[in-house]
């Protein structure tokens, strides 16, 4: 057309080919950037593999990698040929004519639009496919190793007779390979279609028969195995139903047949599997009927069935027959849950023993003589003297100890005792001058234990040290002192190479040393050099000077991730603890073994069982499979993690566990039988915590073992709310060296109470042995309270204590000014019939940041004394001078006041009182200004003075006499050093 617009044209531009050099700098960068995409995968490839050669697991990584890619291509080439020869034989058997309408001019656009690509098409849509399903199915790695390896567990399940290794490991891998089936039934279903309509043998709109004979075949026999597959998932469904969760109103879940499952369900699915089977049959039929007539009517049986049958006739059977007659008709059902949810979790042999409550002699001279047997009091909370051990022994500001120190035993004088030990860790917030030098050359490992008595404090309220200093010296020994494995580890370091670490400071100036462990990964290799650089997204890896001769890369420090990592089938407990074993530092890891395949037995959600007040306020004890429902779980296996070298080291605990044994013949030679635990590892040992938790939860209901009682809920208990702090969660389990009335001598034990649900008052005191020495360790004695007495509960017993006017008022006292009051463990003690609670209460006063013991409450039947130490509060409520306690009104009902407030005062109280507390009032300011000018002499008097003023105090309160009380706005006394 010419041009019109009136107006000079411009000159024709050619656009022609790109020049040669423009080619070749586009091909250049092409081909860098697929280079640069395949070394950042063959990175991570090889550092992993550098790794776990680097710890000696290199089995674990090339089983689990040879497993995964076989899995990959096995099951994506499957699902690409099933896909890929639909598509083809679709092609092949399409009509050679197509029907002259105006459907199919419009699809011969696209068959022409398509045609030279055909190949190319195919190829890609079947490499997609391959490629999702195969990813799909390397996913399934664990479930395939457990089938192929698994053991019997030589138990069977009450309904079907079958040994519990066929739920546990081969069902999981047959819903597996049924739900592969079904996508590549479905997949192949619409390809095939697809396809069909694409070349004519499928018609919507043209006239005449809507699909060819060819296509009817063809698409019939896809139904049919779909029909087929689903006769195979009823029969499956059968044996489901033995590991099947449902609500009920005893529990919160439950597993396993019920009485409707049983007489309803389970032959629904026997009769739908018949009608599946005979479906399937109709549809293959067609390959020669060539009529979809009787498949059609046969498929629409089946949904018929399978609403009727399998949908409203379990209805029926539970309004009708159920639910007039539940206690009857369930009871049987029960009794099999009972039984397997108590084997499931190890709680079978549970002992549970009526226990009065109260105590059973009057001889309180007596009484006060069997403390001393019955328990070593620990006044030292591991959770709370974390600050003080900060603050009197973190040294330097780059060291720093956990949110939640560790108890365990250690021998002193010949005699074990329980000890509070923490290592000092490596602090990265904390040094001084941060740079990629200093974060990972400089600054690379903790130093030294640093350790107290659990049962006693220093005159201060400090912790009695048993291990302390820097470097740490005292009963424990010689031995390996550096850190560089430990729980705030979490970056990596670069050691042994020609950059000198800092080792510590002392009065003499900086140490330095250089790493001489065999740990990590060498970096005298360039090409390691740039994997590590590529994958740290690191590059002064790769150039820097600090690296050379020797230089090794250590990463993956903290305990949990390195078992983790050598053992991916292991559930790993929220709390490693270091312990000084034969010369060195080794943490001490739990790790669990679980199933989810368990028939009958009750499941738990992992992360809501373990959860406490300790794991809401530190993330370092959070479980590591927070949403895994197992339910079956067995401690099997105890790890080490050498703090220096970082070796991994697996013991066989559990020599009985099926599931223990099926990962070992996955991975043999990773896990050391049992007999090579050392004798001083065996001292260090312990009964995991987050076992306890959840078994602690699942004897909330299953302690019983009657039927009748299980389903009328009476005695469901709960585990209380920690009443020392406001979190809302429940009360960590306690460890503490104790002697249960059936035990001759104290047990290191673990230790926990319940109350009934929805009430305060206490229901059992549940302990473990938790001491592997012993013959009965991991034995769970339960004390049941009699339900006529009531008892006070550890909410009541605090409310009591802050409810006391006595008490309250010296508290408000210590809780003057900024100081805080902060409650530590609230411990239960059974002794002689009774039970015996013990509270340390720690205050952070005037310019001090950690909290220092101050006072013990205790209680015991009915007197409660609240004192400068254990002792004193011992002896006075056994002198029978303690403050006797008013029971609550009702057993469910909490009659104390909130914690750190008081009651109303009363409008009569001794003058004595004010005296006393006017007294109090001058000491303390004493105390202020001799901190101010730095007089420990006077500060030291002025505490004297400022505790005998509370005492005179306490002593005219319980003297009845009259007298209006002052309100004193004395704050707490500030321990010596508060300002240093």
């Amino acid at each position: 057309m010419p041009d019109r617009g009136g107006g000079p044209t411009g000159p024709r531009i050619r656009v022609g080919r790109p020049s040669r050099r423009v080619r070749t700098l586009l091909m250049t960068l092409g081909v860098l950037a697929v280079l640069g995409m395949v070394f950042t995968m063959f990175a991570g490839f090889w550092t992993d593999w550098l790794w776990y050669r680097s710890v000696d697991y290199s089995s674990v990584f090339t089983t689990t990698l040879s497993t995964k890619i076989g899995l990959f291509f096995v099951f994506g080439l499957l699902m690409a040929v099933s896909v890929g020869f639909n598509i083809w034989l679709a092609h092949r058997l399409r009509p050679p004519l197509s029907a002259m309408s105006m459907e199919q001019q419009n699809l011969d656009r696209y068959r022409m639009g398509i045609a030279p690509y055909k190949k190319w098409l195919l190829l890609g849509i079947t490499a997609l496919v391959g490629l999702i399903a195969g990813a799909s199915a390397s996913s399934q790695w664990r479930t395939w190793l457990m089938w192929v390896n698994g053991v019997s567990f030589g138990q069977k399940d009450p309904q079907f007779n079958l040994d519990v290794s066929f739920y546990a490991f081969d069902l999981p891998w047959y819903r597996f390979l049924l739900g592969f089936g079904f996508a590549a039934a479905i997949l192949g279903l619409i390809a095939a279609a697809l396809t069909h309509y694409l070349y004519g043998g499928l018609r919507i709109t043209s006239p005449g028969a809507r699909a060819t004979a060819a296509a009817t075949g063809h698409l019939s026999v896809l139904l049919g195995i779909f029909v087929a597959l689903k006769a195979i998932a009823y029969w499956l469904d059968r044996y489901g139903l033995a590991v099947k969760s449902s609500d009920f109103k005893a529990t919160d879940s439950w597993t396993g047949l019920r009485y409707v499952d049983a007489n309803a369900y389970l032959p629904a699915k026997t009769i739908l599997f018949c009608i599946a089977v005979i479906c399937a049959l109709l549809f293959f039929a067609t390959l020669w009927r060539r009529t979809w007539q009787l498949p059609v009517i046969g498929f629409g049986l089946m949904v018929l069935s399978a609403i009727l049958i399998g949908g409203l006739y379990p209805a029926i059977v539970q309004k009708f027959q159920v639910q007039p007659n539940e206690q009857a008709k369930e009871a049987p059902y029960v009794e099999k849950n009972l039984a397997a949810t108590r084997e499931a979790y190890g709680i079978d042999d549970s002992q549970v023993s009526e226990y009065p409550g109260v105590a059973e002699t009057k001889d309180q001279a007596k009484l006060r003589d069997d403390v001393a047997n019955a328990a070593s009091i620990r006044i030292m909370d591991p959770n709370i003297v974390s600050p003080t051990f900060q603050q009197l022994q973190q040294i330097r500001n780059y060291y720093a100890f956990p949110t939640n120190l560790d108890v365990d035993r250690y021998a002193k004088d010949g005699k074990e005792q329980d000890t509070v030990i923490g290592l000092r860790e490596l602090n990265y917030a904390g040094i001084p001058k941060r740079n990629w030098i200093n974060d990972h050359f400089r600054y690379t490992h903790g130093y030294g234990v640093v350790a107290a008595e659990g049962t006693s404090a220093d005159s201060g309220g400090r912790p009695a040290f048993t291990e302390s200093d820097l470097p740490s010296k005292g009963d424990l020994g010689t031995y390996e002192q550096r850190v560089y494995y430990g729980e705030r580890t979490t970056t990596y370091s670069i050691v042994g190479g020609p950059q000198k670490e800092i080792d510590y400071s002392d009065d003499s100036g900086e140490k330095t040393y250089s790493y001489k462990g065999d740990s990590g990964v060498n970096l005298d290799n360039p090409m390691n050099r740039a994997a590590y650089a590529v994958a740290f997204g690191e590059p002064q890896i790769l150039y820097s000077g600090a690296i050379g001769d020797g230089s090794r890369i250590l990463y993956n420090r903290t305990p949990k991730e390195r078992v983790e990592a050598i053992a991916p089938w292991l559930t790993i407990d929220g709390d490693a603890y270091p312990a000084v074993i034969d010369g060195r530092i080794q943490w001490i890891v739990d790790a669990y073994t679980t199933s989810n395949g368990y028939p009958y037995a009750s499941r738990t959600t992992l992360g809501d069982t373990t959860a406490d007040s300790l794991t809401a306020t530190n993330d370092q004890r959070a479980v590591v499979a927070q949403q895994n429902q197992v339910n079956y779980i067995r401690n099997s296996v105890k790890a080490t993690v050498d703090a220096y070298s970082g070796e991994v080291k697996l013991y066989q605990w559990d020599t009985q566990d099926p599931v223990l044994k099926t990962w070992m013949k996955a991975f043999p030679d990773t896990v050391e039988p049992r007999s090579e635990i050392s004798r001083d590892l065996m001292d260090h040992l312990r009964y995991p915590q987050d076992l306890f938790k959840v078994q602690r939860e699942l004897l909330t209901r299953y302690h019983v073992k009657d039927a009748n009682t299980f389903l009328s809920g009476s005695e469901v208990w709960q585990v209380p709310d920690d009443p020392t702090n406001k979190t809302g969660e429940t009360v960590p389990p306690y460890y503490l060296s104790m002697r249960m009335p059936d035990q001759n001598e104290q047990v290191f034990s673990l230790t926990t109470t319940f109350t009934p649900n929805g009430r305060d008052n206490l229901s059992a005191f549940m302990a473990v042995n938790a001491d592997p020495g012993t013959q009965d360790y991991g034995k769970i004695r339960i004390l049941k309270l009699p339900t006529s007495t009531t008892v006070s509960g550890p909410k009541q017993v605090q409310s009591q204590f802050n409810s006391q006017q006595d008490i309250a008022e010296t508290i408000r006292l210590l809780r003057g000014g900024d100081s805080e009051v902060e409650y530590g463990n609230l411990l239960t003690v059974p002794l002689d019939g009774g039970l015996l609670y013990v509270e340390p209460v720690y205050v952070r006063g005037g310019g001090l940041k950690y909290p220092l013991l101050r006072k013990v409450l205790v209680t015991y039947g009915g007197q409660t004394a609240f004192e400068d130490t254990l002792e004193q509060a011992l002896d006075k409520v056994f002198g029978g001078e303690g403050t006797p306690v008013e029971p609550p009104a009702d057993e469910g009902e909490d009659e104390g006041t909130d914690e750190g407030t008081t009651p109303p005062p009363t409008t009569q109280q001794p003058s004595t009182v004010q005296e006393a507390l006017s007294d109090a009032q001058k000491a303390f300011e004493a105390g202020q200004e001799a901190l101010k000018n730095n007089d420990w002499e006077a500060y030291g008097r002025a505490q004297e003075d400022l505790e005998d003023a509370l005492r005179r105090a306490e002593e005219a309160q319980s003297g009845g006499a009259g007298g209006a009380r002052s309100s004193p706005r004395a704050t707490p006394s500030a321990s010596p050093g508060s300002n240093s």
